[in-house]
């Protein structure tokens, strides 16, 4: 088998496997139908529930421009952009991409050197330079999501007992900036730069939380936007939000808990394969060098990998709960 069918060989599989997820995932199309139906169902439903939720919805729905546009959702770069915005170190697109491609030749070298398997070489290269860049990444702003949500519901309590001895909202948001340390006071300095500069609450608040993108902010964006438009005790409000807050981190915490025994299975099951491999390649490695060199088992590799992976997604998809 020489390198053209092998190659032919893995794009067949590649493409087996995307569109067996474009099966499995459905289209928008069909999605979006059903989204119009459900908030058909709400608007004629007789359920005080029912109308209800739909009323909030069309509050939220009303007090956004006619140009308001979710961030990231222009293009892939500026998704990216937007990502890496949120690890909070200043990196640029240019700079993730030139990590990216100088890693993936790095290693593709390395391997090339080690098994002079151009194919294997550069799978690893484009694995490795892919995928390396991208988990730091994720876990850059994982760490900063939850420095931040764990500082949050202080805040907010600090937001109101300035509201409840009579501050207004700006100075209390200017209280927070200075007196909270790590991510929080550092977003809301932000926001009172922009207030600064002539915008909005609403739309410093909105600007910001498109930027972090947590579901614990847009909760706080949303909850002042509607208490402009509708009055009321904003001090109890908030405090009500804080203390959701709270127990929304406790419910994640039991959560975890209670997944933390199948989360150590799957990564028993993922990392097992490579811990074979690597205990027979050291006691034989003539044995298993074969994997380096025959384009049959490469390819065998490859797609073993890949059904690993998806099996390795599943499962985490599994213990994986939404709150």
């Amino acid at each position: 088998m020489d390198f053209f069918q092998t190659l032919l060989i893995t794009l067949v599989i590649f493409a087996v496997l995307v569109a067996g997820y474009a099966v499995v995932a459905g289209s928008g199309a069909a999605k979006a139908t059903k989204r119009r139906i459900q908030a058909l169902r709400y608007r004629h439903s007789e359920s005080l529930d029912a109308k209800v939720d739909a009323q909030f919805k069309r509050a939220i729905a009303a007090r956004k421009p006619k140009n308001y546009k979710v961030a990231g959702s222009g293009s892939r770069t500026e998704a990216l952009a937007v990502r890496l915005n949120r690890t909070g170190k200043g990196w640029t697109v240019s700079q993730y991409i030139y990590a990216s491609l100088g890693l993936t030749l790095a290693v593709a070298v390395v391997v090339f050197t080690m098994s002079r398997a151009p194919i294997l070489s550069l799978g690893v290269g484009l694995f490795v330079g892919a995928g390396l860049p991208h988990f730091v990444v994720n876990w850059l702003i994982n760490k900063r999501t939850n420095a931040f949500v764990s500082k949050f519901p202080d805040g907010i309590e600090l937001l109101v007992r300035g509201l409840r001895s009579g501050l207004p909202v700006t100075e209390t948001l200017q209280i927070v900036s200075t007196e909270v340390p790590g991510p929080v006071g550092y977003e809301f300095k932000t926001v009172i730069d922009r207030i600064k500069v002539g915008k909005t609450m609403e739309d410093a608040l909105q600007d910001t939380a498109d930027k972090l993108g947590i579901a614990e902010f847009n909760f706080f964006t949303i909850t002042l936007a509607i208490q402009r438009e509708t009055g009321g005790n904003l001090a109890e409000t908030l405090s009500n939000l804080a203390d959701v807050l709270r127990k929304r981190a406790q419910m994640k915490l039991k959560i975890r808990a209670m997944s933390s025994e199948s989360k150590a299975s799957a990564y028993i099951v993922g990392s097992l394969p490579f811990l074979v491999f690597g205990a027979i390649m050291y006691i034989n490695p003539k044995y298993m060098g074969t994997f380096f060199t025959d384009d049959r088992l490469i390819v065998a590799g490859l797609g073993a990998g890949v059904w690993m992976g998806i099996g390795v997604f599943i499962m985490a998809k599994m213990v994986n709960f939404e709150i």
